[in-house]
């Protein structure tokens, strides 16, 4: 099995792991596209807000409606790994995600995301939180 370096850490380097680090470099890159063709038609996304459930969307239009709304609010945000791990088809990915506000303050959270992959592609991803 292959090895990656995610920021500081070491993370096993399987094939799902790398769909799932494609899909987050995608994320950062705010490539819409890139990121729609490694999800699934019938694709899943929970997003963490609002408290205390989230928002879940379904199929590839609603979830790339929310995505384009997203990098409209978010210009100067990131998504950095800490940590990945598979087992089988699912991924869990521990992640800071950092912005930069229209007053430039500086700010960040710590979440974790649950992917499921179904045919070499993401069919699922539910958000979560710390706080």
């Amino acid at each position: 099995m292959k090895e990656a370096h995610i920021g500081t850490h070491q993370v096993s380097g399987s094939a799902t792991t790398q769909l799932v680090i494609a899909f987050n470099q995608a994320l950062n890159r705010r490539d819409l596209d890139a990121m729609m063709a490694l999800m699934t038609d019938d694709c899943v996304f929970e997003n963490t807000y609002p408290p205390p459930d989230g928002t879940r969307y379904v199929g590839q239009a609603a979830v790339r409606a929310f995505w384009a709304d997203f990098f409209t609010g978010s210009a100067n945000s990131t998504i950095e790994i800490e940590e990945i791990f598979a087992q089988d088809e699912r991924v869990v990915m521990l992640w800071t995600y950092r912005w930069v506000d229209l007053q430039d303050k500086a700010g960040h959270i710590r979440g974790v995301d649950i992917y499921h992959l179904r045919d070499g592609l993401i069919a699922e991803k539910l958000s979560y939180v710390k706080g």
